[in-house]
């Protein structure tokens, strides 16, 4: 009898060798996409339509983790939406509040050593400037890649850990990481002011990784405030009043979700299903 990842019930879980193949497939697609299309040509027709892009950043580690993970790790994809809707809206919330934080405080480090490298951040960033041209196209499409990221780096990446009921915290942060690191375009965009840019994106991935396992794996709630967060940005195309309050309502009302739950706590704690087996 199969379990719901494809191996046979009880059986052991799949190899890290085969989770670190992933894993190598997936940073390799995001990278290609920034490397192939400039320095060889026949690839230029691939990266150069949605379909294509879409195919070999997403659908490839999609196929490759189906196939050498299986799907243990998404079980729990849409459980527990009565925890994922507060705890998810309460970690983006905080946590983007604590990155707005650390940008200020970096922001402060860079004008006193190199006030120069702040104007880097004057650059059009590429992501916007690709979707000029049809904003609310964007605004909708970042649910699509919304779900495509959370499924893979929340449910694959950090997922596959606590399928083999390791402890949280340290997968959390690894696959944030690596999160934020594939983010090459900021890195080629803005130099020496990237590092202002990456904890925000280190921060959020934190926070989805916290909602997905105070949820006991659901990746609905996480991908949907990942695609609004993404959706606010393109929104600003057409509107930046538009697109700012977006982002920060759901933001402030994220950090007051997590007050309440704090205050409400039992016994200082904030319990988390297990997920499911």
């Amino acid at each position: 009898m199969a379990g719901g990842d494809g191996r046979p019930a009880g059986g052991p879980p799949p190899s890290v060798a085969r989770y670190a193949i992933g894993v190598i497939v997936l940073v390799g697609a995001i990278a290609s996409q920034y490397v192939l299309p400039q320095h060889v040509a026949a690839f230029r027709a691939v990266y150069g339509t949605l379909v294509g892009d879409v195919a070999v950043v997403y659908l490839l580690p999609v196929l490759v983790f189906a196939l050498l993970v299986g799907a243990g790790p998404l079980r729990g994809w849409r459980a527990h939406f009565a925890i994922a809707v507060p705890r998810g809206l309460g970690w983006y919330g905080v946590l983007s509040l604590l990155a707005l934080v650390v940008l200020f405080v970096s922001a402060l480090v860079y004008l006193a050593v190199d006030p120069g490298a702040l104007r880097l951040l004057d650059r059009p960033n590429p992501a916007l400037e690709a979707a000029r041209g049809d904003p609310w196209f964007f605004v909708g499409f970042s649910f699509v890649v919304g779900a495509f990221e959370e499924t893979l780096f929340r449910g694959w990446v950090f997922g596959y850990w606590l399928a083999r009921r390791t402890p949280w915290l340290l997968p959390a942060l690894l696959s944030s990481a690596l999160f934020a690191a594939v983010h090459l375009y900021y890195g080629t965009t803005y130099g020496a002011a990237a590092p202002l840019v990456f904890p925000t994106l280190f921060l959020i991935g934190f926070a989805f990784a916290a909602t997905y396992r105070d949820a006991g794996g659901n990746l609905v709630v996480p991908a949907l405030l990942h695609g609004a967060n993404d959706a606010a940005a393109y929104l600003t195309l057409v509107s930046l009043l538009a697109g700012e309050a977006l982002h920060w309502t759901v933001v402030l009302v994220g950090a007051l979700v997590m007050l309440v739950l704090w205050a409400l706590r039992p016994r200082g704690a904030l319990p988390a299903p297990a997920l499911p087996s």
